[in-house]
């Protein structure tokens, strides 16, 4: 099986398009192991390879889609998509991708066309000047809720019908029910989805999706795992590799939306979750309430300061038993890595969207006395870079009667063999 994308030769989306899944799977599983031989060579753990994403899931996956207005060449055609391969000002056209639902696709070109008609110019990132900046389309994969957001400089006024727009939506033809339109204003300089303001035109601004039995409430810019069916398995085995919840003090470190920290709380007496993103935060709170979740708590702020602040007596907050990282592609960093490893609990459970970054903290880990003893890779975003990596790691003082997770008869792999 293989990606042919009629995009691949411009767009930047696809690293791996035209090559056979197999092959895909064995550069990503070598890339992982590399980081780890070069910051763990003194390791010696068990590294149970990387599981494919399911065979329903290696395309039309994606459930959220930020897509750029530009052009392809200086003072070009109007464009809508990603950013060119190589060339970060340029943008191309992606009306036929693969990784998207076909929704998404239809939903981008009539926008485009509609763009193109009237004549409105997108946002030139130089002179900051002009009116077309993002399209957001997101989706709920259990609900099939759409959500759709264009997002435009203050200029828009006068300029651009967000009604019009709107109602051409519904005449498309969709597969799935549009749960809300939205219009964001942005006049911020940086190249980023920012919101000085947003107008609700139809609906509302969140749709639902559903996880390990789970009702989640996901706003439009909140955080939320990309491929749903994917990252259901990854959860559900990564947390199944703590080994012992029951009445324990979790902590969810980067916890985004709760999705992990609700999924744990199903067995753990508490779950204190912390994330620097407020939207996120409030989806969180607004989730655990949806999901009649009581024992479930969220903290807005950085990781390091609210650990310290809970050291020094503020806030209440309970130590924990157990600890539960999913950090940003940049990785926890020393300081950080180093405040969590000073708790000394017994296990802590390491979901990483970086091998690279997330060796590095292994190392530093490993220099406060944390063993990694199971890991496994996960290949959550088909045809893409990235990989997702699960590490548990238990503290020396633990007694080592056996790794959790049994072994398959081919599955188990040294990492240094």
């Amino acid at each position: 099986m293989s990606l042919i994308c009629r995009h691949a030769e411009l767009c930047g989306g696809c690293q791996y398009s035209g090559m056979d899944y197999e092959k895909v799977l064995s550069l990503k599983e070598a890339e992982v192991r590399g980081y780890m031989k070069e910051h763990l060579a003194q390791g010696d753990f068990v590294f149970d390879g990387i599981e494919g994403c399911p065979e329903g899931a290696r395309f039309r996956y994606r459930n959220k889609m930020e897509y750029t207005f530009g052009d392809l060449t200086k003072g070009g055609e109007l464009q809508l998509g990603m950013h060119k391969k190589g060339n970060y000002m340029s943008v191309v056209t992606v009306d036929s991708c693969l990784l998207v639902p076909e929704d998404f696709n239809r939903i981008l070109r009539y926008t485009l066309d509609f763009a193109v008609s009237r004549g409105i110019p997108h946002y030139n990132k130089k002179s900051h000047r002009g009116v077309l900046r993002n399209l957001i389309v997101r989706r709920g994969v259990r609900t099939r809720e759409l959500l759709i957001d264009i997002v435009t400089s203050s200029e828009a006024d006068g300029l651009f019908d967000a009604e019009a727009w709107s109602d051409g939506l519904f005449r498309l033809g969709l597969d799935d029910e549009i749960a809300g339109v939205m219009h964001t204003v942005n006049d911020g300089l940086a190249d980023a989805v920012n919101c000085d303001e947003q107008r609700i035109i139809f609906g509302r601004d969140f749709y639902y999706e559903e996880i390990c039995g789970l009702r989640f409430r996901v706003g439009i810019f909140s955080f939320f795992q990309t491929n749903v069916e994917a990252v259901e398995r990854l959860y559900t085995k990564a947390v199944g590799l703590l080994e012992d919840l029951d009445g324990k003090v979790v902590y969810d470190l980067f916890c985004g939306t709760g999705t992990i920290s609700q999924i744990a709380a199903k067995r753990a007496r508490e779950v204190i979750g912390v994330e620097i993103v407020e939207d996120s935060v409030d989806a969180a709170r607004v989730n655990t309430k949806l999901n009649g979740i009581d024992n479930c708590r969220f903290i807005c702020g950085d990781v390091f300061k609210v650990l310290s602040a809970a050291s020094d007596g503020e806030g209440d907050i309970p130590g924990p038993d157990v600890i539960i990282v999913d950090p940003p592609r940049m990785g926890l960093r020393t300081a950080a890595a180093n405040k969590i490893a000073s708790y000394g609990v017994p296990e802590i459970l390491y979901i990483s969207c970086n091998p690279k970054t997330m060796a590095q903290d292994l190392s530093d880990l490993r220099q406060q006395g944390y063993k990694p003893v199971y890991m496994k890779a996960f290949d959550n975003f088909c045809w893409t870079k990235h990989v997702e990596t699960v590490c548990c790691l238990y503290h020396q003082k633990k007694d080592f009667i056996s790794v959790p997770y049994k072994p398959k008869d081919d599955g188990y792999m040294n990492l240094l063999k």
